[in-house]
């Protein structure tokens, strides 16, 4: 055998030993964190048999928690792991996102510090970029974070701020000059959520439930060793981080589509079930509920 073959060989066998049977079928994935909550010990295992194995992020460097694998190794790692219907082991902005950023723009010492807590599973991460008055025009962001020493002092707001509740750190647009123009004066900062001043609060959607948040921050010192790249230059970074979450929706949407397309035949399949009455209609309140979360009504529902 060559050694793409061999590679093939090797990987297909340990993900056949390490994969545990509840992780070859769809289901909730894993986001990690300080208080991370999984939906049972198979879950678990899953993300930390691969991360010790440096499989969450393949082709990151070792030093860095990957595996060091090439594109071409990776592209294998996929292909085995699709073959045998293994569950994706680790959800995160910092993988989707944050880290191919700070691989491209982050001195070696944060390079060390963050990225292998992410490749870990250990920190979730959120993204503070949108503001009420800097949505899609991005680069009017007000949140200010004024130099005073080794720190900044950080006040402002962020909206739809994803999960920012259950999220451990936030990576962040910030105005660090304003007597330029507005693309030119936004650093980028990591700020950890526990840090006094920092709270989100949930944005409660129609259906009562949100994933969104609003994040304030009041005073908040963060140290300039947490900034990635230069000061006023997180403009650049800002867009190439965009960059990796549109790539990174693109090559899981064919998952999620097909996840959703699952849940919603299901759900179908047991309303018809529920509609093998003689009222016609779904007596079960719950099962309208969740339906009309995913599909719009094509039934009667009560």
């Amino acid at each position: 055998m060559n050694n793409r073959e061999t590679f093939r060989a090797e990987t297909r066998a340990w993900l056949d030993e390490n994969c545990p049977p509840e992780m070859r079928r769809p289901g909730d994935v894993a986001w990690g964190g300080r208080t991370a909550r999984f939906s049972s010990d198979d879950q678990k295992l899953w993300m930390e048999r691969m991360a010790n194995k440096g499989w969450t992020v393949p082709t990151w460097p070792r030093d860095c928690g990957g595996a060091g694998l090439s594109k071409e190794e990776a592209a294998v790692l996929a292909q085995e792991m699709r073959e045998l219907g293994c569950r994706t082991p680790l959800n995160s902005f910092g993988i989707m996102m944050l880290g191919p950023v700070v691989l491209q723009y982050g001195t070696e010492e944060q390079k060390r510090k963050f990225l292998p807590p992410i490749a870990r599973g250990e920190i979730r991460w959120c993204q503070g970029y949108s503001e009420p008055g800097a949505g899609s025009d991005l680069a009017n962001v007000q949140c200010r974070a004024v130099r005073e020493g080794d720190d900044y002092v950080v006040n402002g707001q962020k909206i739809w701020t994803s999960e920012a509740h259950l999220s451990d750190w936030i990576f962040c647009l910030v105005r660090t000059n304003t007597q330029v123009a507005k693309h030119d004066g936004i650093s980028f900062l990591l700020i950890d959520m526990a840090d006094p001043g920092v709270e989100a609060t949930p944005t409660p959607l129609i259906s009562g439930e949100s994933i969104f948040c609003q994040t304030f921050f009041d005073d908040v010192r963060v140290p300039v060793e947490n900034r990635i790249g230069e000061e006023n230059a997180g403009w650049t970074i800002a867009k190439r981080l965009l960059e990796h979450e549109r790539n990174s929706m693109s090559t899981g949407a064919g998952s999620r589509s097909a996840n959703a397309k699952r849940k919603r035949r299901t759900l179908i399949d047991d309303a018809r079930t529920a509609l093998d009455t003689p009222e016609g209609k779904l007596p079960d309140a719950d099962l309208r509920d969740r339906i009309a979360r995913v599909e719009p009504p094509t039934v009667a529902l009560g």
